[in-house]
């Protein structure tokens, strides 16, 4: 049995348009699989090989029922990774998912979605599975290999 996974506290977001929209949850990824990637504007692995992983996935996985979202997760860089550096990513990926940005509160050094998910940092890919459960959480993911993994279980 796998680790429910909590949903999602990032305070601000933006469409798949690049418009502030409200608070993303789960379940408005849909009811099958989802996929969220987690970066940071200044991380150099992020754009190496974190973004073309996702634009992998997503290419192979979005009509097939699955989620996706991104998130700035923040914790260190504060002046770098910020709200307004979103639309850029988005538009420089040509990913037309939502994207949030989760920084610290005052509690913690570190923003609720690596908490909450106990991430190690970016790039972090979040695999969870229909039943709500987490399926796969680390920094890297070989799309190949998690398509040909899908593939055998079905």
């Amino acid at each position: 049995m796998s680790q429910p996974a909590p949903e999602l506290r990032a305070g601000r977001w933006i469409d798949s348009n690049g418009i502030e929209t409200k608070p993303l949850k789960l379940t408005d990824l849909g009811d099958g699989f989802k996929i969220i990637y987690c970066f940071q504007h200044w991380c150099a692995g992020c754009h190496s090989g974190g973004f073309p992983a996702l634009i992998a996935l997503h290419a192979a996985l979005k009509e097939k029922g699955f989620g996706f979202a991104v998130i700035q997760t923040v914790f260190e860089g504060f002046e770098e990774n910020t709200f307004d550096k979103l639309r850029a990513t988005q538009e420089r990926y040509g990913l037309a998912l939502p994207f949030g940005h989760d920084v610290p509160d005052e509690a913690a050094p570190v923003s609720t979605f690596m908490r909450d998910y106990r991430t190690g940092g970016t790039p972090w890919f979040t695999v969870i599975d229909p039943s709500g459960g987490i399926l796969y959480a680390d920094f890297h993911i070989d799309p190949a290999r998690f398509l040909q993994a899908l593939s055998s279980t079905t």
